[in-house]
């Protein structure tokens, strides 16, 4: 947990801009540990978001428990949820069970519009994957959003000056 701490206040990052994956994994050793270090980092701002959740050995008690802020559905459901009913109901239950809990959703693995489409519909508005950039140097990536930044701020004045 200070190692967390120094990183921010090293890096000067708003710490309510950071978020933390944590894994099933990570869970199993000592959960009760776990939970006061994710609570004391939430006290300084930081999220939480359960990677993966659904593959492994889920248990929806995690939920209930852990301080979390939003739940990742696996690339693997997002991958077949076009063509397979199982994986598009599993999604759908994600979505609704972390908009029931108050937690964000985001669905990873996300490579095309056709999927993208589904997950919207769903209500799951946040997104990761091929369909957007690949993995990028910081450099690379800072161009980006740069480019993503200007032309959100070209489309707004768009439609300040058509109203």
């Amino acid at each position: 947990m200070a190692g967390v701490l120094a990183c921010v206040e090293r890096s000067g990052i708003d710490p309510f801009q950071l978020k933390l994956e944590l894994t099933e994994s990570m869970l199993a050793d000592d959960l009760e540990d776990i939970i006061v270090k994710m609570t004391a980092l939430k006290a300084h701002g930081i999220g939480f978001s359960l990677d993966d959740f659904g593959t492994g050995f889920s248990s929806l008690s995690y939920l209930r428990r852990l301080p979390l802020d939003q739940l990742k559905i696996d690339q693997s459901f997002v991958r077949s949820m076009l063509n397979s009913p199982k994986e598009a109901a599993i999604a759908q239950a994600l979505v609704s069970l972390g908009r029931d809990l108050g937690l964000g959703v985001i669905a990873e693995g996300v490579e095309t519009q056709a999927q993208r489409q589904f997950l919207h519909g769903l209500g799951c508005e946040t997104y990761q994957g091929f369909l957007f950039s690949k993995a990028l140097p910081i450099a690379e990536f800072d161009a980006l959003t740069a480019r993503a930044g200007a032309a959100q701020a070209q489309a707004a004045r768009a439609v300040s000056a058509a109203a």
